[in-house]
């Protein structure tokens, strides 16, 4: 029978074993010899199915351009030559470059614009070996590689440039997320931070990406840190801010919401975490995420309440949990019912009206969503994360996500309970919103709001209903 010493040892020595294969598969790639399931490599029709994103779709694509797409690309081909002249004498804080930004980025200039917002090269510059070093140290001491193997088998694989097993941008993916892991030990890996890398590397190059997605990690404009650290301090910042701009705002939503036990966690997750890619049209989060580079977080809360908006008298219709999240969480995806140039336009409406009422811009953040530590300087991991051992227990960290969510929740139902007010926000975004001007009340008869995302927060690990679907 092994010591407790000698089964530390085994399972140290075959965790090591199992990242050693794993990186050996990256390092292969494409290769030939690359051992890939069958399954992992589903056939598709290339020259039909492909949207100019690089996305594919069940439905065939039209064989011929109607007259509005030619126009739009003649457009848009207008368009990069003005942004061409504007990178070329770049000036961030130009009244010119925000009006461009939202009226969208073109494709082909995201790739400049989003390094420059970003402050990409000049980083890179500064720190040169430093990503080589970050990627040599993940081979040796890498604890997430289980996870990241896993997230990158699954991220993107509706896209040309993520749907073979061990393509280029699926080891760019891998490589980033590792040595990110490694460059802020503090953090290490949250499943959010694949789709984050997996979108900027759909437009850079991978020590690009890795360094733009460090600047939307520790950057104060952006400061994602504080939403993938354990605990998420910034996801339960922004969803109190979220819950009081839904009161002062649409009080008549949030009571419907509140009614049906439809808690904001439940379909702000994939909002906040990363910026609404998956749960709106790509094309449109690729607008917001212009915007957001741009301006920085305040415009998450602005196009979450956007969103709401748009929709709020479809959501008034729906009586229930599942039928309202599967409408925010799946239907709005596949169609908005919007083109991206009249969200985008009540976008900008919905921030200039939260500015005026000075809900633009949530509470300060607290220390704690900030890095405390220094940024690449390696710092081993203890054996229990060598090895992979999951807590038996919920961490104090853990427990205060709980609490916080039911006495928000508790706050949310007493305030329903208690308000009057009628809902005659002028933040609608234009004539077509019919009930613009209700002044409907609220029916206080539903007294009793059930506790439901809290009790199953209790009974599911945190970061596995924080990411899941």
């Amino acid at each position: 029978m092994m010591t407790i010493d000698e089964e530390q040892q085994a399972l140290l020595k075959r965790a090591a074993e199992e990242r050693e294969l794993i990186f050996n598969r990256y390092s292969l790639g494409l290769d030939p010899s690359n051992q890939v399931d069958p399954w992992e490599n589903p056939t598709y029709e290339i020259y039909h199915i492909t949207d100019k994103y690089g996305f594919m779709h069940d439905s065939r694509l039209p064989d011929i351009r109607d007259a509005h797409e030619v126009q739009k690309t003649k457009i848009e081909l207008e368009r990069d030559k003005k942004w061409v002249k504007m990178i070329d004498k770049w000036n961030p804080h130009h009244e010119k470059l925000r009006k461009r930004v939202f009226k969208g980025i073109p494709d082909r200039m995201r790739w400049p614009a989003w390094k420059k917002l970003l402050n990409v090269e000049e980083t890179m510059s500064a720190n040169t070996g430093v990503y080589a070093k970050m990627l040599e140290l993940s081979r040796k001491y890498s604890t997430e590689v289980r996870q990241i193997d896993s997230d990158v088998n699954r991220q993107f694989r509706d896209n040309l440039a993520f749907r073979e097993r061990y393509s280029v941008k699926q080891v760019s993916l891998f490589n980033v997320l590792n040595a990110y892991s490694i460059y802020n030990p503090e953090l290490g890996y949250c499943q959010g931070m694949a789709c984050v890398a997996g979108v900027l590397l759909l437009y850079m190059q991978e020590e690009e990406a890795f360094w733009a997605l460090n600047a939307l990690i520790v950057n104060e404009k952006y400061a994602m840190h504080g939403l993938f650290i354990e605990g998420f301090p910034k996801l339960t910042r922004f969803l109190e801010h979220h819950d009081r701009i839904m009161l002062k705002i649409m009080p008549k939503l949030h009571k419907h919401f509140m009614k049906h036990n439809v808690d904001a966690i439940l379909y702000s997750i994939k909002w906040f975490f990363v910026v609404f890619v998956e749960r709106i049209p790509f094309s449109l989060s690729l607008r917001v995420w212009d915007i957001f580079l741009l301006e920085g977080d305040r415009v998450i809360t602005a196009m979450a309440i956007t969103i709401l908006y748009l929709h709020k008298n479809e959501l008034l219709r729906l009586k229930d949990m599942d039928s309202i999240l599967e409408y925010l969480q799946v239907k709005l995806h596949k169609n908005f019912g919007y083109n991206d140039d009249f969200a985008i336009e009540a976008l900008e409406r919905v921030m200039k009206k939260l500015k005026e009422h000075k809900l633009d811009v949530p509470p300060p953040a607290k220390v704690t969503e900030f890095p405390t530590k220094p940024l690449g300087q390696f710092v081993e991991a203890d054996i229990e994360k060598k090895i992979g051992r999951r807590h038996s227990e919920y961490t104090d960290t853990e427990k205060q996500v709980i609490n916080d969510v039911i006495l928000r929740q508790e706050q949310n139902a007493m305030e329903v309970q208690s308000t009057v007010s009628y809902e005659t926000s002028e933040c609608a975004t234009g004539t077509s919103m019919a009930s613009h001007g209700s002044s409907e009340t609220f029916s206080l008869e539903d007294n009793n709001i059930h506790l439901k995302t809290a009790n199953a927060l209790q009974n599911t690990p945190q970061r596995e209903i924080l990411m899941g679907t």
